[in-house]
């Protein structure tokens, strides 16, 4: 388990979602509402909990299966790539829970949203540092800059963006891989450093908070050493820390 412990919100805690929620299928807006309540369904982050009246009809096809939760019984739909719960009774009462990947894309106001959700607790903060950090394996430097944007994320160890030209690429190997962040965006490269897949990524095109780590490059600190003005600080225990984990889904 991490070390780094997540926002404290209890399962089943709902509350209204003050932006404007939008999702498509096939190039059409299916659902669009103002009055969306978010539910978390585990700690981490919250689910949309969408208005039945905001979405439009001939979307949603009853499977006639029934679910039980905690929440209250819901009936089940498919609906593009995957399934949605209409609820009629309980907490959310007249509301559909879409499966994320079910739709093509979703929005919160007019920005692009990946993954899931944001969680409104959660904050990310890309802050410029003139600390001198560094970063090796089995000996090797692999970027060293007193240049970083530092990237503070609620429930994860901070992340160290270098430039570029601070990286040394020699050790540093391309891979297809692409991940997607629901407060960065979609990772625009991946490197694996020797038998070691995927350690380091960069985002070019990031969301509009976190545009300083655009170009950058970051390392998994849980899988490098890391050193901070002359001082080594100890690899954090995190999900990320598992070598079979899989990233297609990579918060970091």
């Amino acid at each position: 388990m991490s070390n780094y412990p997540q926002p404290l919100v209890p399962v089943d805690h709902t509350e209204p979602v003050p932006r404007r929620i939008r999702g498509t299928l096939d190039g059409k807006v299916i659902l669009d509402t103002t009055r969306a309540s978010y539910l978390w369904e585990w700690p981490p982050y919250p689910q949309y909990y969408v208005p039945l009246a905001d979405v439009v009809d001939d979307v949603l096809f009853d499977t006639g299966e029934i679910e039980e939760h905690d929440r209250g019984t819901a009936r089940v739909h498919t609906v593009g790539k995957g399934k949605a719960r209409v609820y009629d009774e309980g907490l959310v009462a007249g509301r559909v829970r879409f499966d994320w990947d079910a739709l093509d894309s979703w929005f919160e106001e007019d920005e692009e949203v990946f993954v899931h959700p944001r969680n409104p607790y959660s904050r990310v903060d890309a802050v410029k540092s003139s600390r001198h950090v560094q970063v090796a394996l089995d000996g090797a430097v692999l970027a060293d800059s007193r240049s970083t944007v530092m990237v503070f994320e609620t429930g994860l160890p901070p992340r160290y963006y270098f430039p570029r030209t601070a990286v040394n690429f020699a050790h540093l190997t391309p891979s297809d891989t692409q991940t997607a962040c629901p407060y960065k965006g979609i990772t625009s490269a991946y490197w694996s450093i020797g038998n070691r897949p995927d350690l380091a990524w960069s985002y070019d095109f990031p969301t509009a908070a976190l545009l300083p780590v655009a170009g950058h490059v970051a390392f998994f600190n849980e899988k490098t050493d890391l050193s901070i003005d002359g001082q080594f600080i100890p690899r954090p225990h995190t999900p990320f820390s598992d070598p079979g984990l899989d990233l297609s889904h990579h918060p970091s």
